[in-house]
């Protein structure tokens, strides 16, 4: 243990305060999302990247992969939003092995009830109490700490790839 780096006092006041508001944050708008639009928040986020697709759809592993869940906990969700008929899970064409999920007419109903108050909760949170500068700086850690998990993530989405059965779902 001699050759951790350990955090200095600032450094340890910067991750606590980093961590304190993403956690908070996370909650807050997943208690609004439940509370005005009955779904959790991974859920809208899975609504929106189907929105944002061509056609409305998208392979189980790419919606996996954009919507930063893994393959298991996105059948989970993907199995409920089934059940509210929100999309629909089928076959991809030429591929015996692959689903993809589509978003039903119901599901971007559901979605665009929900925007609203997501929309709010976002800017009276976030780009309502930072400067302009603040936010070129969030914008700029962000990509800066997904850059440097990149490769951790890509390990981790082949480990999940190697434990699922030969299918996408």
């Amino acid at each position: 243990m001699d050759d951790v780096r350990w955090l200095s006092a600032e450094e340890q006041e910067i991750w606590r305060a980093y961590l304190s508001a993403t956690v908070a944050f996370s909650a807050h708008i997943d208690r609004q999302m439940r509370q005005d639009s009955g779904m959790p928040m991974a859920y809208y986020e899975i609504l929106v990247r189907l929105s944002e697709a061509p056609h409305r759809r998208l392979r189980m592993s790419e919606l996996a992969d954009v919507s930063l869940s893994s393959r298991s906990r996105l059948s989970h969700a993907v199995a409920a939003l089934e059940r509210n008929g929100w999309v629909e899970r089928r076959p991809a064409d030429g591929d015996r092995r692959g689903w993809v999920c589509a978003l039903t007419e119901d599901g971007y109903a559901a979605l665009a009830a929900a925007a609203p108050g997501h929309v709010t909760t976002v800017r009276e949170h976030i780009f309502d109490v930072l400067t302009p500068e603040q936010l070129q700086s969030l914008r700029d850690i962000g990509e800066a700490i997904s850059a440097g998990l990149r490769t951790e993530c890509a390990a981790a989405r082949a480990e999940d790839e190697a434990g699922a059965d030969a299918c996408d779902s």
